[in-house]
């Protein structure tokens, strides 16, 4: 699967769940339901992934996740706040650099249209 088709289902997928439960409830409901979704739209979903920096030739461990990596190809972040920071774009630019990745969602479920909190980042495109 193309990774624009990826990151449209995701996009489908959240446009379900933002129009089914709304907006305010807590960022982990949204990435257990999203995952859930995409799971059972037949795309693989890691969450909670940890991710290594590797500094010098040498890795390490520091506690980063992603919230989710979708079909190992496509790097979401949720989020369900009153207004995303660009300090939350930049963060996910950073993973997927680190995970030698090219698209990430930073998708926020608090607000009144699903898609004025969905932002798609690019690393090297």
């Amino acid at each position: 699967m193309h990774v624009n088709e990826i990151s449209g289902t995701i996009v489908d997928a959240s446009y379900k769940i933002h129009t089914t439960l709304g907006p305010g409830l807590l960022e982990s409901v949204y990435e257990k339901v999203l995952a859930f979704e995409l799971g059972r739209r037949g795309l693989d979903v890691k969450v909670q992934q940890p991710i290594p920096v590797v500094y010098d030739d040498v890795r390490l461990e520091l506690g980063f996740r992603a919230d989710m990596i979708v079909a190992n190809k496509v790097v979401v972040e949720v989020k369900s706040v009153d207004l995303v920071a660009p300090v939350h774009a930049k963060q996910l630019r950073t993973y997927l650099k680190l995970m030698d990745l090219n698209v990430g969602l930073l998708i926020n479920f608090n607000v009144n249209l699903i898609k004025e909190g969905i932002t798609r980042v690019v690393n090297n495109l």
